[in-house]
């Protein structure tokens, strides 16, 4: 195909043919991308229903809780009759986290946690490997978790969810290693922009979430827009095409004033962020210390959430409903304060115990809480530069996430996706990016990557990235002091055993009677010639030279090392020419690849 590329669209430029060829490799992926989207769409149809049954039993028909939704949803099951109880609501979070940690650690002890985690891991360590039962197992186990008051999010869930379904897909149609891990990201992205109303948002997600730094994984884009794009349809068929909030026209930026307050905002989402991870990963440890079985810990998490149910039911859940009241301005300054400090508590116990639930949900109702807190005091204090102060409940929300998972980008247009809050597009870009820059070293995904260059999966990328920039020529001129001439094909054995001895060399080339390059005799077959047949002046070695590639001196190293990978060899003969009688120029080894290599690194401050 490329060859008749080549000779047929010659206006092409050469570059362009290395793109077509690229796009041909991933067509596989990018046909796959459309059942894959519909795959994960009616996953996450299938992962609603159960968590809002879930929600139904537990909280509606046992404690009597029925907590406000956001706006853009609605309860697919009908209220209960039964009366509220706090007694109850302490309760039942711990009877959700048993039933859960039964599950997760009896069938799949790789879907506690929060989910995305796991999928990022997955990327980068496992070849994009998923167990098949994954998906069944998050779905059920989170639906208990959140549905019975845990403080969890849907992110985490319907991200390993959507990840197994990619992952599945490409193991039964057995598509290569980086096939299924592109797959199986795109599955990730599917469920996200699905679930969250947010496809674009889940297409960029998927690709910044793998890093900590300010980077991508640029293949993801094009098959998790498609998957994204597909899912949020098949889930919008069911549930309706509207935002996953409703807020008021008045969120406007409207002058450039406006700007100083929400950078205090960006500094409060930073700490506040940070403090949050932290606590995190601090309850999540003191929970892998206690000498409890693992199936038991999720219960004992639970119970620590449903004591700070009792007291204050906004901090358990989703609290989506918080959010939703947060914007039309129901919601009192103290309650805010109160549900920023014990939803992160609350968190800590129901996903740290290793509860199965996301932290995309309670961080953005924290990211709010926080918001809107700001708010009201910059109203209070400045009136003027603050007109609408329920619009930093929306800001506050990308800030704080923005920070927390290393996600400025896809943050600002998932929230911007979920609220509709379009017209708070520019001061959300601006607190998300200084957030994102004030953020500590602990983050709510600690299996991300720094960046690109850390990532197992692409060193042997940036090793050929790199040797393309030099040529044999560099390795040969700086390396090869002394280099061995050239033996002729009717030297004696005994004679090239001591021509050998004078170099620091594994393979000699070889040359005719005429001069003409024949090929290259390993001196491992030279040692095993003498000691299987002695050195009688008679022997000649013809019978111990190989036929190997050739490189030239105008060739780029990383041409070199196929060559040498191909013909799964250590040593190559170089030349300055095509013409094999002009001689030779010296023999290219691994380890001058490799020493030309760190030398690269070394004068670029790598």
């Amino acid at each position: 195909m490329q060859f008749f590329l080549k000779k047929h669209l010659n206006f092409i430029k050469p570059d362009s043919f290395l793109k077509i060829k690229r796009w041909l490799k991933y067509r596989r992926v990018l046909l796959l991308a459309v059942p894959t989207g519909i795959a994960a769409g009616l996953g996450s149809v299938i992962f609603y229903c159960a968590l809002d049954l879930s929600h139904t039993f537990f909280l509606d028909f046992l404690a009597g809780y029925r907590p406000d939704g956001p706006m853009g949803e609605h309860n697919i099951f009908p209220e209960t009759a039964t009366e509220f109880s706090r007694w109850a609501l302490l309760l039942v979070p711990a009877l959700g986290g048993l039933l859960s940690g039964w599950i997760v650690y009896t069938f799949a002890p790789e879907a506690e946690g929060h989910g995305t985690d796991a999928a990022v891991e997955a990327y980068h360590f496992k070849d994009g490997l998923v167990r098949a039962r994954i998906p069944l197992i998050k779905t059920i186990a989170s639906a208990i978790t959140i549905g019975s008051g845990g403080s969890g999010g849907r992110e985490g869930p319907i991200a390993q969810i959507g990840a197994g379904v990619g992952s599945m897909l490409a193991q039964w149609l057995c598509l290569t290693r980086e096939e299924r891990r592109l797959l199986m990201m795109a599955g990730m992205s599917a469920g996200i922009g699905s679930i969250f109303h947010a496809p674009l948002a889940g297409a960029i997600f998927a690709a910044e979430i793998l890093y900590k730094d300010i980077d991508m994984e640029y293949e993801l884009l094009v098959p998790s827009a498609i998957t994204s794009v597909v899912a949020y349809c098949v889930f919008s068929l069911f549930f309706g095409f509207d935002n996953l909030f409703y807020t008021p026209d008045t969120f406007i930026f409207s002058h450039a004033k406006e700007i100083l307050p929400y950078t205090l905002l960006a500094v409060v989402v930073a700490i506040g962020a940070n403090l949050h991870s932290r606590l995190f990963y601090i309850v999540r440890d003191l929970f892998l210390s206690l000498n409890t079985p693992s199936y038991l810990k999720p219960a004992i998490g639970g119970l620590l959430t449903g004591i700070i149910g009792f007291f204050l039911p906004d901090a358990i859940y989703t609290g989506y409903g918080l959010l939703q009241n947060a914007f039309y301005g129901r919601v009192d300054i103290g309650v805010l304060i109160a549900v920023a400090v014990l939803k992160s508590l609350s968190t800590a116990f129901s996903i740290g115990s290793g509860g199965s639930g996301g932290v995309f949900g309670p961080s953005v109702v924290i990211g709010g809480a926080l918001g809107g807190t700001a708010g009201i005091i910059l109203n209070t204090l400045f009136p003027s530069f603050v007109p609408v102060p329920e619009a930093y409940c929306i800001v506050g929300m990308a800030g704080f996430f923005a920070a927390a998972a290393s996600t400025p980008f896809s943050t600002v247009i998932m929230v911007s996706e979920m609220t509709g809050g379009y017209g708070l597009l520019l001061p959300a870009v601006w607190v998300s990016t200084l957030a994102f820059l004030l953020k500590g070293k602990v983050g709510l995904y600690e299996k991300q990557i720094t960046t690109r260059f850390d990532t197992p999966i692409h060193h042997g990328d940036f090793l050929f990235g790199i040797l393309g920039k030099l040529t044999v020529h560099e390795a040969i001129r700086r390396f090869k002091k002394d280099m061995p001439s050239a033996v002729p094909s009717t030297i004696s054995l005994a004679e090239l055993l001591g021509y050998m001895s004078k170099f620091n060399y594994s393979a000699f080339p070889v040359i005719s009677q005429q001069g003409e390059y024949i090929g290259i005799i390993p001196a491992i077959k030279v040692r095993k010639a003498v000691s299987e047949g002695g050195l009688e002046s008679s022997d000649t070695i013809e019978g111990l030279i190989e036929q190997r590639p050739v490189a030239y001196l105008w060739e780029s190293l990383s041409a070199a090392l196929k060559k040498m990978a191909v013909s799964n060899v250590d040593e190559v003969a170089v030349f300055s020419s095509r013409d094999k009688l002009q001689g030779i120029a010296g023999i290219l080894t691994r380890s001058d690849i490799l020493r030309a290599y760190e030398n690269m690194l070394s004068r670029e401050g790598v």
